[in-house]
């Protein structure tokens, strides 16, 4: 199945780069919002509701694929949409049960189905199985991002260059983790440890969502695996007060309206990424590392924030490759079966190894 044709669902910060990283990856693309159409952007945008089911079945009928850059919840309508017209779908999920649903839908879809594309889950992962596989016997691989301010302010040190829907769900989901071998869901904003950076001290904490579905893949092969955010230090006390001792988790919706009103996103933003493995090689225990500190690059004559490039550039490389022949076109697409290598090929993937 071709993929040439490129309907965008949101086009925030993330989805309008991602829109034109498409456009000059020569594909032909169209943006919808819920916003009127815009007239600044190198391809045509459309106005939509996109919780109107039978008009986004006919708004995306003419194209090839559909790649959602919208709130989580929105995605499963979405991914239905695509499956009954055959579109191959992509998405920037992080939300677990949102990813279940997907994986259901690809047994029976025409299309790809290729959820969790952006930079976690998504890129980590594919940097993961890429450690993993260097090994002999792999006891071990533990995965680190943090999309934080370069200049942090106030007790909390955070700003949200990222949706609050998202964070929120990160923080207070379950996680999915490998301990011993077994497969066991433990507690966000717990297992907190110091990470230093290029001299940067962190704390890295678990949150949902981040490893995709490497439990399930390495579960006979890989005794531990995790996956934790990083904040700067004293983050995490704060949270847990703010969700648990106020009760805020009980009120979701109000608390990310609170989060960004009280630390709206900054443009001079870094994503921190330390991911590591250990285990045997030759008979002998050692241990790789993939460790980076990205800033905001210009892209298109504009100023591209870290975490929007990062995850704009991830999920169109995956796109790419779907065009490429280099991943399968049909069934369900889990980022560790992707080759770094070849994804550092691709126009977008090359950023990353800059």
């Amino acid at each position: 199945m071709r993929m040439k044709t490129i309907a965008v669902l949101g086009l925030g910060k993330v989805g309008t780069l991602a829109s034109e990283l498409l456009h000059e990856c020569e594909f032909a693309v169209t943006g919808f919002d819920s916003l009127p159409p815009r007239d600044d952007l190198p391809f045509p945008t459309r106005q939509i509701d996109v919780s109107d089911t039978a008009a986004l079945a006919s708004a995306l009928g003419d194209f090839d694929a559909v790649l959602s850059c919208l709130p989580y919840s929105f995605n499963i309508g979405v991914a239905n949409v695509a499956h009954r017209l055959g579109l191959h779908y992509f998405d920037l999920t992080e939300d677990v049960p949102t990813t279940q649903a997907i994986l259901e839908l690809s047994k029976t879809s025409e299309g790809l189905m290729a959820p969790q594309c952006g930079l976690a889950p998504g890129f980590v992962g594919i940097v993961g199985a890429h450690l993993i596989e260097q090994f002999d016997d792999c006891r071990s691989c533990r995965m680190r991002v943090g999309a934080l301010p370069q200049n942090p302010t106030g007790l909390m040190g955070y700003s949200f260059n990222w949706s609050p829907e998202g964070v929120v769900n990160e923080y207070l989901n379950d996680c999915e983790v490998l301990e011993d071998g077994v497969i066991k869901t433990v507690s966000p904003m717990e297992w907190i440890e110091k990470i230093v950076i290029g001299g940067i001290e962190l704390e890295a904490f678990t949150t949902s969502g981040g490893l995709g579905t490497m439990c399930q893949t390495y579960k006979d092969r890989v005794p531990n695996l995790d996956y934790k955010t990083m904040r700067y230090p004293g983050h995490v006390a704060l949270m847990n007060f703010f969700f648990h001792e106020l009760l805020m988790r009980e009120r979701r919706k109000e608390a990310g309206d609170i989060l960004v009103n009280a630390k709206p996103p900054v443009n001079d933003d870094i994503v921190y990424i330390h991911i590591s493995a250990e285990g045997l090689i030759g008979g002998r225990l050692e241990r790789r590392e993939f460790v980076r500190g990205l800033k905001p690059v210009e892209i298109g004559g504009k100023f591209r924030t870290a975490i929007a490039w990062t995850t704009a550039s991830s999920v169109v490389a995956v796109m790419e490759m779907v065009r490429d022949g280099t991943v399968p076109a049909t069934g369900f697409l889990k980022q560790e079966d992707i080759s770094l290598d070849t994804f550092l090929k691709t126009r977008n993937g090359s950023r990353y190894d800059a």
